[in-house]
């Protein structure tokens, strides 16, 4: 497949266009990968291309993979390239901690009209980095925010333990539940010790267009499923333009991916991956399959709705 890449000095943004075959009009920036043209960034472009729109993959940057004071200005540098280049529809679509990027984008920037949503958390927390600090894998930083804009960081919930009780927690905790990442204790405790405030949740009142939220509640990284609801009732509670669709299922663990993309992901042996990666999915394999499959029927309507929407 051939794409543009972009890169942060140059470009504003780190990431790669993909356009559809077919031609469009609607470009959807997934952050789905750690990089933008690794192996997973790639299925999800091939997944969403057969839905007939444009995609631009990105993230943090090349071998960045943590998530901390991520300038919001780079997804809008990235909307305004898509614009100036024939794409009238933005939409965002995100997972995990992208999932409340995809979030917190689509509460400030107003050109985006379809938010996808997958696994999201409904308040920002505090930046953390990836690599290799004292044994971690895996270390909060001080200070810095998910994301920043404005040179600002977004105001976040500290987690309670910091760097290395930080990565102890989630190494005691998914050697416990025999789940591949558990870090569900660490956001329950942090959230516990430091009650989310009102400038740390996300205004989720202020998305324009479609908002379409998935999760689980078996997931172990955090209860997403309680974030999904509250966002329910906020905007059950403010005024807001928005039509939202949320979805919350007894089990799909942390990997609400559509079925085909996980299939496209690995064509042999996906179920088999999901099951060595949560113990949920192990117990539950066929609620699992059956929650991915209703998941890429409602996502797929979803895009395609939006995108033949006048």
């Amino acid at each position: 497949m051939k794409y543009i890449h972009f890169d942060i000095n140059g470009d504003g943004f780190y990431g790669a266009y993909w356009v559809c075959k077919g031609g469009s009009d609607c470009a959807v920036i997934a952050m789905l990968g750690d990089d933008p043209e690794d192996y997973m960034a790639r299925s999800a472009v091939k997944w969403l291309l057969r839905l007939g729109v444009n995609v631009l993959t990105m993230s943090p940057g090349k071998k960045d993979y943590g998530h901390h004071n991520y300038p919001l200005e780079r997804i809008e540098k990235a909307i305004t390239w898509l614009k100036s280049h024939g794409n009238a529809k933005i939409g965002i679509a995100g997972a995990s901690t992208t999932g409340t990027l995809a979030l917190t984008a689509a509460s400030l920037f107003g050109d985006i009209s379809l938010s996808i949503a997958m696994t999201p958390s409904d308040f920002v927390w505090q930046g953390f980095m990836q690599g290799k600090k004292d044994g971690c894998k895996e270390w909060p930083i001080e200070g810095e925010s998910l994301f920043s804009y404005k040179g600002k960081p977004l105001p976040y919930m500290p987690f309670c333990y910091q760097h290395p009780d930080y990565w102890r927690i989630i190494s005691e905790e998914s050697k416990r539940t025999g789940n591949m990442v558990a870090s569900r204790k660490l956001f329950d405790d942090s959230e516990a010790a430091h009650p989310i405030t009102e400038e740390e949740f996300i205004k989720v009142e202020n998305i324009r267009g479609k908002l379409f939220l998935v999760g689980a509640e078996d997931d172990a990284l955090w209860d997403t499923a309680k974030y999904i609801h509250r966002i329910e009732k906020r905007l059950a509670e403010k005024p807001h333009t928005c039509e939202v669709e949320a979805v919350v299922y007894e089990h799909c663990t942390h990997f609400v991916f559509p079925d085909g993309m996980i299939k496209t992901m690995l064509p042999v042996g996906s179920a088999l991956f999901v099951k060595l990666a949560f113990s949920a999915a192990k117990k539950y394999p066929k609620e699992c399959k059956t929650a991915r499959i209703d998941i890429d029927r409602r996502m797929t309507r979803v895009i395609c709705d939006w995108r033949d929407r006048k």
